[in-house]
């Protein structure tokens, strides 16, 4: 299943991140999970929300640039190997990884890896077909 991640576009500057979150935060709006990446001049923030129509909306509504972006969440057990045996699955399969990070959800002794990959629905596939527990967007975003 494809969980939808948004993509703000920061200035790399005091304050931008907060203002982010002050945003989310006053519009009642839950943070699953981010990734930060910067460059001097800017920064990516990427997020998993609970609700990622109205985060986009009360962010542009603040002025900042919002993009939509696919992924796919997969559970992975807390032990040697585990991302190694999925990455293989994704190699095997002629799967590009273009990005991931990872986050432990509540009450579960497993991590949960986000990947934006190359071929999104193929390799959904390719995971299942090899066992591999991809989440729902349920179990990812919860619900509001």
């Amino acid at each position: 299943m494809i969980v939808e991640q948004i993509s703000v576009f920061l200035e790399n500057k005091a304050g931008r991140l907060m203002e982010v979150t002050k945003t989310l935060s006053e519009a009642n709006i839950n943070i699953r999970a981010l990734s930060l990446a910067d460059t001097s001049d800017f920064g990516i923030l990427r997020l998993i929300v609970d609700d990622t129509a109205k985060a986009q909306s009360v962010l542009k509504d603040k002025g900042f640039t919002v993009g939509k972006t696919g992924v796919v969440a997969v559970e992975v057990g807390d032990n040697p190997g585990g991302l190694q045996a999925i990455l293989e699955v994704l190699q095997n399969a002629e799967v590009n990884v273009e990005y991931m990070y990872a986050f432990v959800q509540k009450n579960s002794e497993n991590a949960t890896l986000i990947f934006r990959l190359d071929r999104t629905e193929y390799a959904l596939d390719e995971l299942k077909k090899h066992n591999i527990t991809v989440l729902p967007v349920s179990k990812v975003c919860g619900t509001h």
